[in-house]
């Protein structure tokens, strides 16, 4: 049934966008779709398969969007990336949903990134490494408990951003260079690569990232008031983003 769906719902996409939907907005119907099929198979799984009975604290368990994902952005054949939280150790029963859970991801057909820890775990990475600060940057509860993703919001918040600024700055710019290294360091290679090339998605998602990061913004335009970006400036960028994305589902679909 959920192939099915999955089927009918990529094919309505496409057909969209080949009818003249832009580029961002065609990858946010392929998250909402994702989002849709995610949390009939959790709920499924939560309350059907494994249902507890008397379920304890440390059973809680919620599904986090992470990556692309998180942004709302996808491709048509882009990896979903999810983060299993839980409180603290993590339960055999809570281990049981991930596990089953996995296993229809897979049958589905859905490549999928993953990660299970606890909020504890989820912080004290985020504190060493700046590719998972920057997915709990973007991160967004696709479905579960809602408490436990806004015990992490929080904690994040006042255990990795508060004072942090200047490191992901230095962490988020030499990462950048050494993308842009690796891909041949100039916007006009023969065969530019869309996402990671300079001049890319990636360059887009990284400025952003940035001012997320410093002021908290959540939206583009945000970055007008804080003074990142100026209007006409904004203009520029949602033109890139919208082409770049365009040429991406393109490829994808090619």
């Amino acid at each position: 049934l959920l192939k099915e769906k999955l089927r009918a719902g990529r094919e309505r996409i496409q057909s969209e966008f080949q009818a003249g939907a832009k580029g961002p907005e065609v990858a946010a119907s392929n998250s909402y779709l994702c989002d849709q099929i995610i949390t009939v198979m959790f709920e499924y799984v939560d309350g059907c398969i494994f249902p507890a009975v008397n379920p304890t604290a440390a059973d809680r368990l919620a599904l986090m969007a992470v990556g692309g994902y998180g942004r709302g952005e996808m491709a048509p054949f882009s990896d979903l990336d999810l983060s299993f939280l839980h409180p603290w150790k993590l339960t055999p029963r809570a281990e049981q949903v991930v596990e089953y859970l996995l296993y229809l991801f897979w049958d589905l057909g859905l490549t999928i990134g993953h990660a299970t820890r606890s909020i504890d775990e989820s912080i004290a990475r985020a504190k060493k490494d700046v590719t998972i600060c920057t997915s709990l940057l973007e991160a967004r509860l696709v479905c579960g408990d809602q408490l436990l993703f806004i015990e992490l919001q929080n904690r994040f918040e006042n255990e990795v951003i508060t004072g942090g600024g200047a490191g992901y700055l230095t962490a988020k710019l030499a990462e950048r260079e050494a993308r842009h290294t690796q891909m041949g360091d100039s916007r006009y290679v023969l065969e530019p690569n869309v996402k990671d090339g300079k001049g890319g998605l990636r360059d887009l998602h990284t400025l952003f990232w940035i001012a997320q990061y410093l002021y908290r913004i959540v939206d583009i335009d945000d970055m007008i008031t804080h003074g990142v970006l100026r209007a006409e400036e904004i203009k520029i960028f949602r033109r890139a983003h919208r082409f770049l994305w365009a040429v991406r589902f393109h490829l994808h679909f090619s």
